[in-house]
């Protein structure tokens, strides 16, 4: 299927076309200016004995040829492309959602900066060396959520990589059994080989939910990664107000500070039931990279995607006109010629012959 599309290589230039209505102003206020000046002096056929060569009507045709040379040389300078040709790409990859959990436990400083950031930051590495696969991202912590659906669009998926944070999602908790049923329905219904990496610390209070999601992925044939953020020993979850400045840190209903601690077993039986493999994430390593390893070693299906892939600039035309325009201008004098007054090329008809 084609599809005929135009569109600017450099729309920015495009704000100079601004220009033609100040030129404009400003050619008929200095019109009107020297008019009502030499009326000062004598009447209008007075004024044509006093200046036999001088020709308003052509002053007024090269301003307006020097205007079209100014909006074609912008138009040429943003350089419109017209694409008419759509082809199918085919390409081997997989689908790939990353479910990050942004409960408030990642925000624990056991791993630099904190758990959350550096996941982030790890996520950040792989999408570069992406090449074919398709990405979405799912948050959770209360509750699942999509931060953006399926995509090869590796600039969006950096964009709202970034924006990810532990105040996204108000409902408190670490519902991996929601993230891992919401990825898998938002795959949608094709053959593309299908996987899952989940990157949490694994506290999830409702471990048979968990469980049963993996369970019910792995039918659907979709293999699931598992990542444990946070030391052995735990650390505080610190506290921020409005302003991200640290208040303190999380205490229970006694006034101890609150210790979070990775939860190593789920994730382990998560990873070892959706067929997949578990790392745990170290300050050094986070184990993203042997995960994506495992991946692009296993088998990825074929995809095909429809795309433009053939812009041609157009630019030439328009400035090309803007030069023959430039020449005709050059050549148009702003006064009349002697031998020029047995023609009337600029002057109107005199209605009364």
């Amino acid at each position: 299927m084609e599809t005929n599309i135009l569109r600017f290589e450099h729309p920015e230039y495009l704000y100079w076309l601004l220009i033609i209505p100040i030129l404009i102003a400003i050619y008929v206020t200095i019109r009107i200016i020297s008019k009502k000046q030499f009326s000062k002096f004598a009447d209008n056929k007075f004024m044509e004995l006093l200046s036999p060569l001088t020709s308003t009507s052509r002053s007024n045709t090269k301003f307006v040829i020097f205007l079209f040379i100014i909006t074609l040389s912008i138009i040429g300078i943003a350089n419109l492309q017209t694409g008419s040709k759509m082809e199918e790409v085919k390409r081997e990859g997989m689908d790939l959602y990353f479910c990050i959990d942004v409960s408030n436990s990642m925000n624990a400083e056991d791993i630099a900066p904190n758990r959350l950031e550096r996941s982030k930051q790890a996520i950040y590495n792989i999408i570069n060396k992406l090449n074919g696969d398709r990405i979405g991202i799912i948050i959770f912590a209360g509750n699942a959520y999509v931060q953006l659906p399926i995509t090869t669009d590796y600039a969006a998926a950096k964009m709202f990589l970034s924006s990810i944070n532990t105040n996204m999602i108000p409902s408190q908790g670490t519902e991996i059994g929601a993230a891992i049923n919401l990825a898998a329905k938002s795959f949608g219904n094709n053959e593309h080989s299908k996987a899952i990496i989940i990157i949490s610390d694994g506290e999830d209070h409702e471990n048979g939910d968990a469980i049963k999601a993996a369970q019910d992925a792995i039918k659907m044939g979709i293999k699931i990664y598992t990542i444990g953020m946070g030391l052995e020993d735990g650390a505080p979850i610190p506290l921020y107000n409005q302003y991200g400045k640290q208040t303190g840190y999380k205490k229970d209903k006694n006034g101890n500070v609150v210790i979070t601690k990775l939860d190593d077993n789920m994730l382990r039986q998560i990873a070892e039931i959706g067929d997949g493999i578990y790392r745990r994430a170290s300050n050094s390593n986070v184990g993203l990279d042997e995960i994506f390893e495992e991946i692009n070693n296993s088998d990825k299906t074929e995809i095909e995607s429809k795309m433009f892939t053939d812009y041609e600039d157009q630019y030439q035309w328009f400035i090309g006109v803007a030069i023959l325009l430039l020449i005709i201008e050059i050549l148009i004098s702003s006064g009349k010629k002697d031998w020029e007054n047995k023609f009337k090329f600029f002057e109107p008809k005199d209605e009364n012959e």
